[in-house]
């Protein structure tokens, strides 16, 4: 651990502290209709969508409508990206002659990059066209995370308003998602990755003759329109790269300034729709609060898992190897790591693709020493809450600050209040629902795949190192992540059809509760604070959510953990490695 990795850690936490603020208050014009510096530009185009879409947007949805509209959008979304993906073979812009893709395996990519996934059992670079990359895959970066966005802001109406059925549009909340959030913010990100170095064309692949020629006659250059789905890939934290190596190719991240670049984009929509909270319920103390628990929880993961990484192997150390830093060469656990990150900014980012719902990897995670990796796997399991995925970073958090506030009800033995909203049977029947669905998903598949042939026969690592394998897919894949320990072979018809199922049952059986529990709080008057409402602003609940979130977790996962990366561990220490 050196001070140079600590600088870098402390910069892009002051980074993200700094964006909050602007970028929070600009979400809250853009989301309750006020006038913006981007209206001029957009408002014209947004007229435009409605008059063609027949989209009223003066009319409001209750939350059952509002469900309604998000799961069929989401749905013909998904269907359209497996048509394109089924038909790649005679679309244009497929240069390399890909084939259609395989039925399953078109079922898996379409349903994990409608649910934000982006799961990639595939190698980008030799399997998708350039049509699919941009038509299909690049389309639902943008639609997947202004649809998350979409259902955050409609939580956050519940919370705000008093007495009213409807919850919003959800036409109007995804199109304002999209043209002020999204597509601006991505074109000015792109052209800063295309300065960095970072690929951005149509060409066909190059050929080129490698030095040495006796080893490989051809090389194949893959290339293509890489910036534009990059960028858009962090800002919407989605996560699916581009080529198979994702963000630890030097097309898509080739220099330590456009590493810092993604890394700032994946939590920057995440930590301003704190301030978006704060501002929109009229308590920005409530929203700092917030964003604190998620820095606290941020800062006890990244430490550890650099902390892991930078004292390296220690098999390694007894046979004499120095894995201690120096100006010639980098130090710690390199296995799976890119020389020009290191060990402090590979923990670093992949600290933060799975804190927020992205999936986009640096490193290998499966390369990770069993402690680095345990850090990996329980920032997912905790729900993706610590910053979180744009917008399901912050519906998941508001369930969690939900049940908080009823846990401290229950201490004070009285009817808990959240910012002035009596918290009832209902909304806890809902927030619980919301909470136990992930887990259920990922033991039973887990589980399924740990004792049975077609999913054992995919293990490249044997023993608790393979079990960590199969318990992080489908922990990634029910999360929302997308990233994975890479030992495991996904492309199999078991894990694409159980790993897409599980992408889709961590979408929508999480939003449904939670839309319900906006749709239940906005009908809630509003009742004065008394001496016996617990304060949502002090240190005092910030400590209480992080306790709620880090037990829920801790309780319901302790047992998967201490048969994989726990006991690799212990074994590791003991001289036995997977």
């Amino acid at each position: 651990m050196t001070a140079n990795g600590w600088l870098q850690i402390g910069l892009y936490c002051a980074a993200v502290l700094a964006v909050t603020a602007p970028l929070g208050r600009f979400m809250t014009r853009v989301f309750n209709r006020e006038r913006t510096w981007l209206d001029p530009v957009m408002r014209p185009a947004e007229r435009a969508i409605y008059r063609m879409s027949g989209v009223d947007d003066t009319r409001e949805m209750r939350w059952i409508e509002y469900a309604t509209a998000m799961l069929l959008f989401s749905l013909v979304s998904m269907l359209a990206l497996y048509a394109i993906e089924r038909l790649q073979g005679v679309l244009p812009w497929n240069p390399q002659a890909f084939r259609g893709v395989a039925p399953e395996f078109a079922f898996n990519t379409a349903a994990s990059f409608t649910t934000n996934t982006n799961w990639q059992a595939y190698g980008g670079e030799s399997t998708m066209s350039y049509f699919t990359q941009m038509a299909g895959l690049a389309y639902q970066n943008f639609v997947s995370a202004a649809a998350g966005l979409a259902l955050a802001i409609a939580l956050i109406r519940g919370i705000a308003q008093k007495e009213k059925d409807t919850i919003g549009n959800f036409w109007v909340d995804l199109v304002r998602g999209c043209l002020w959030v999204l597509l601006p913010f991505c074109m000015v990100g792109a052209l800063a990755l295309v300065s960095q170095g970072v690929v951005q064309n149509l060409r066909p692949y190059d050929q080129v003759t490698p030095l040495d020629s006796a080893a490989a006659k051809e090389q194949a250059i893959a290339q293509g329109p890489v910036a534009s789905q990059e960028i858009i890939k962090q800002w919407g934290t989605n996560g699916g790269g581009f080529f198979n190596a994702n963000s630890a190719h030097p097309f898509e991240n080739p220099t330590p300034l456009s590493n810092f670049i993604e890394m700032f984009a994946i939590f920057a929509i995440s930590a301003g729709l704190t301030y978006t909270l704060g501002d929109m319920t009229g308590s920005r103390g409530h929203g700092w609060a917030v964003w604190a628990a998620m820095a606290f929880l941020f800062l006890a993961g990244v430490t550890t898992a650099y902390w892991a990484e930078a004292r390296g192997n220690p098999l390694l150390a007894a046979a004499g190897v120095d894995q201690s830093s120096s100006d010639m060469a980098p130090g710690g656990n390199m296995e799976g790591k890119e020389v020009r990150f290191g060990v402090a900014d590979s923990a670093l980012f992949a600290t933060i693709t799975t804190d927020a719902s992205c999936g986009a990897v640096n490193s290998m995670h499966d390369s990770f020493t069993p402690l680095g990796g345990m850090v990996l796997l329980v920032n997912i399991m905790l729900g993706e809450v610590i910053f979180g995925g744009v917008g399901a970073g912050m519906y998941g958090m508001l369930v969690f600050v939900i049940l908080s506030v009823f846990i401290a009800g229950l201490m004070v033995g009285r009817t808990p209040e959240y910012l002035g909203k009596k918290i009832q049977a209902y909304e806890v029947q809902m927030a619980m629902l919301a909470v136990l669905i992930v887990p259920l998903t990922v033991l039973v598949l887990a589980g399924t795949s740990a004792v049975a042939g077609f999913g054992t026969s995919s293990v490249a690592n044997p023993g608790p190192h393979g079990l960590t394998e199969i318990l992080y897919a489908f922990t990634s894949g029910t999360g929302n992540n997308g990233s994975a320990f890479a030992g495991l072979n996904a492309n199999t018809r078991w894990y694409n059809l159980a790993m897409g199922l599980s992408t889709l049952i961590g979408r929508f059986f999480v939003i449904i509760p939670m839309l319900a529990l906006a749709g239940s709080l906005g009908r809630k008057k509003r009742v004065p604070p008394s001496a016996g409402t617990f304060p949502v602003t002090t240190p005092l609940f910030a400590a209480l959510l992080v306790s709620v979130i880090f037990i829920v977790g801790a309780l319901t996962f302790f047992p998967a953990l201490s048969l994989g990366p726990v006991v690799e561990h212990l074994l590791m220490v003991t001289g036995q490695v997977f």
